[in-house]
């Protein structure tokens, strides 16, 4: 049997950070494809576009993977969603709903994870990262909540020591080395075996390709990442310094709690809009952790 595996997700599942000998991007998800079986028994299509939030893959990505008829199906998103400056976890969670609620509706095994902490990636200051750290935490309540409605294969990338490793990640330290590609792959590949694929055989942890040289790296940052301060520093940046500000007022007053109450309150809320478990009770539990 054909399986048919449709990638959604941000620039992490297009691949940036694994470049391919004559150009372009391999990634996890291609990486997983071929660990699924041989040549030619396994369709592999990449939807993921870089940038994309939640909104952006139930709107654009979501109708191109149905017509598609995955038999699996791979969600990873809400990076990006947590770096704009408007954060609305309600139509965060309603998005992801409708993603992972149309693909499992059509008949596909979905795939979604806990998101690791932007903040411990970056490497900032806790006192900083705190914010960060809040809004990653309200989406992964929605992406468990969903997995247990959904019945998903739901791999918690968050809580793997092994991700904050400094060499799973690239000169940005927001998208993975080709190690760190290769580290997601097997920790999907081994929550698809835990729940009966047994695959043909897991990728290779070890990188075969170079590691950028310190000039390539620099070179990246001065095109790449010089664009992408200045697209966050007109959205997210004011935003975030706003954040800041007021988990230091709240610190300073013994109130962070507060803080963490309003976002349980706003999580209590939209849990229960988006409805009960499904008829299995709970979900698989998280793999790879």
């Amino acid at each position: 049997m054909t399986v048919r595996l449709v990638a959604l997700g941000d620039s992490v599942t297009v691949g940036m950070g694994d470049p391919l000998p004559g150009g372009g991007w391999r990634g996890w998800a291609a990486l997983l494809a071929g660990a699924l079986g041989p040549e030619g028994e396994v369709e592999f299509s990449n939807l993921a576009d870089c940038g994309a939030t939640a909104v952006d893959l139930a709107a654009d990505q979501l109708p191109r993977a149905l017509a598609l008829r995955p038999t699996l199906a791979s969600v990873l998103a809400g990076v990006n969603d947590t770096l704009r400056g408007r954060f609305d976890l309600a139509a965060i969670a309603a998005a992801l709903e409708e993603v992972v609620g149309g693909l499992r509706g059509a008949g596909a095994t979905v795939l979604t994870a806990r998101l690791p902490d932007p903040g411990l990636m970056l490497g900032i200051p806790d006192f900083v990262r705190r914010p960060l750290t809040r809004r990653v935490h309200g989406i992964n309540a929605v992406l468990d909540h969903l997995a247990d409605r959904y019945e998903t294969v739901h791999i918690d990338l968050g809580s793997n020591p092994a991700l904050y490793e400094r060499r799973m990640w690239g000169v940005d330290r927001l998208h993975p080395s080709e190690r760190g590609h290769r580290l997601l792959a097997r920790l999907f590949a081994a929550g698809l075996a835990e729940h009966g694929f047994a695959g043909h055989a897991p990728p290779s942890a070890e990188p075969v390709g170079r590691e950028p040289s310190a000039w390539a790296s620099a070179r990246w940052m001065a095109v790449e990442g010089t664009g992408w301060i200045a697209r966050r520093s007109r959205d997210f940046l004011p935003q975030f310094c706003g954040l800041v500000l007021s988990e230091a007022w709240h610190e300073v007053r013994g109130r962070t709690g507060t803080l963490d109450e309003v976002l349980h309150a706003e999580l209590d809320v939209i849990l229960r809009r988006l409805g009960a478990p499904g008829p299995g009770g709970s979900a698989p539990a998280a793999a790879g952790a």
